[in-house]
């Protein structure tokens, strides 16, 4: 597969228990957390573009701009839906969006950058010591 604008992705949900904000504490509420629906968004856009990572390679979230536009209730089924708009260079943007069965729930851009693994890891690590 190769690595162009326009790569698209959808990946689909039940909201239970454990995805609510009360659960995640980012709130108070039995609804659908903010920090559930951007991780949905971002695992979307990052499977969207994993066939076309050449081995040792992958990509990592750097940035989020997401607006949280409505709430789910528990057993509502979510639909996020990602398209790569933007490559430049090693920098990958996707626009994100995510639906409950009523409508838009969330949208935004999530950025993503490719790197190779072993130097990443191999920098991350060095954190350590």
């Amino acid at each position: 597969m190769e690595l162009k604008t326009g790569i698209k992705n959808k990946r689909g949900m039940t909201v239970d228990k454990g995805l609510t904000a009360d659960t995640w504490g980012s709130g108070g509420l039995p609804v659908y957390a903010t920090p559930a629906m951007i991780a949905l968004m971002e695992q979307t856009a990052c499977l969207s573009v994993e066939p076309c990572m050449e081995e040792g390679y992958s990509t990592v979230g750097t940035r989020l701009d997401v607006a949280h536009l409505s709430a789910s209730p528990v057993g509502a089924h979510i639909t996020c839906e990602s398209e790569l708009v933007e490559i430049d260079g090693r920098r990958l943007v996707f626009r994100v969006s995510a639906s409950d069965d009523a409508g838009l729930i969330g949208e935004g851009t999530h950025e993503r950058f490719i790197i190779n693994i072993e130097k990443f890891m191999a920098r991350t690590e060095a954190k350590l010591k």
